[in-house]
């Protein structure tokens, strides 16, 4: 049975009609409302459309089909009242297909639902105006989250995995160029040995997590890995760039853009964990934040008193 049948599109068709036939009398201003929620309602249909004509996935498919339904209907509840066709948000519906294309659809569907509270608004402040917007309400706050639930994603059964990766790398190799780059004071020797180090630490990290996999019979102990290593890789990658584009003697400035992209990759991917799976951004962001520059700050001072005790110069 799809899903959508459950949201009573077919009531929705039918209080628009008899809205049509009763020549409702609004006001201005609530017509100017229900104006951009139809705007809205249409640009969300499209795009869920959008979005099931690029879905593998069959059952991923038919619920992108399920919500377009439901906001078409709540669209046409709405050009009851007006009287008038709008267009959709054309930019929108671009930037959001793109989006779910490179970051996902769990994400891209979170962030599009994180930007209709407006909507939502709206519908609580006309409920005692128009019969249907009650129940249009209630749809909308529960019927898109019911529906998210259905949507099976590969990339986040992986999350686990990516943290795994993108954790290890902040931290551990953060920490380790640092104390470098002062130990060494000399940029291609410290891109040297960090991409030995990265590269090393990737396969053995890739590696790890497939034999720890295995062992707990998790039977994609395979894929979990490659998503760990490459998530390192990436990082590693991040890391040791500004050491291989700057001049040798510049390993200061290389090491300050250094930070600053692994606060860059800390902040992105957070946030998109934090849309994605639902949790807090600001908590994780910072705890991750603060321990990989902790480390980098001792390993930057043990790199210095490393130098100073062995009475290492570097020409």
């Amino acid at each position: 049975m799809p899903v959508y049948s459950n949201f009573a599109i077919e009531g929705r068709a039918s209080a628009a009609k008899e809205a049509i036939n009763m020549d409702q009398n609004i006001s201005s201003e609530l017509r100017k409302k229900l104006l951009r929620m139809q705007r809205d309602e249409l640009t969300g249909s499209l795009l869920y459309a959008n979005m099931s004509a690029h879905q593998k996935d069959e059952r991923n498919k038919r619920v992108f089909l399920d919500i377009s339904r439901a906001e078409k209907g709540h669209y046409e509840t709405w050009k009851a009242y007006t009287g008038q066709e709008v267009t959709p948000n054309r930019a929108k519906i671009a930037l959001f297909t793109v989006l779910s294309r490179v970051m996902g659809v769990t994400f891209t569907i979170k962030l599009f639902e994180q930007g209709e509270e407006t909507g939502i608004s709206d519908l609580r402040t006309i409920e005692q105006e128009l019969p249907e917007a009650s129940a249009i309400l209630a749809e909308e706050e529960e019927h898109e989250a019911r529906l998210m639930e259905l949507i099976d994603e590969e990339r986040l059964h992986y999350i686990g995995s990516v943290v795994l990766g993108l954790n290890d790398a902040m931290v551990e190799l953060t920490g380790t160029i640092a104390g470098l780059t002062f130990a060494l004071a000399n940029c291609r020797l410290v891109a040297l040995s960090g991409l030995i180090t990265g590269i090393s630490a990737t396969l053995s990290m890739a590696a790890s997590n497939y034999l720890a996999q295995r062992a707990e019979g998790n039977g994609k102990a395979l894929k979990s890995s490659v998503y760990t290593g490459v998530a390192y890789l990436l990082a590693v990658a991040v890391i040791v760039l500004p050491y291989l584009l700057l001049p040798n003697d510049w390993y200061v400035a290389a090491f300050a853009i250094m930070l600053g992209s692994v606060i860059l990759i800390i902040l992105g991917f957070n946030y998109y964990t934090s849309v994605a799976q639902g949790t807090p951004f600001f908590k994780r962001f910072a705890e991750m934040a603060l321990i990989s520059l902790g480390v980098a700050a001792l390993s930057f001072g043990i790199g210095l008193a490393a130098k100073a005790l062995l009475g290492i110069q570097v020409g």
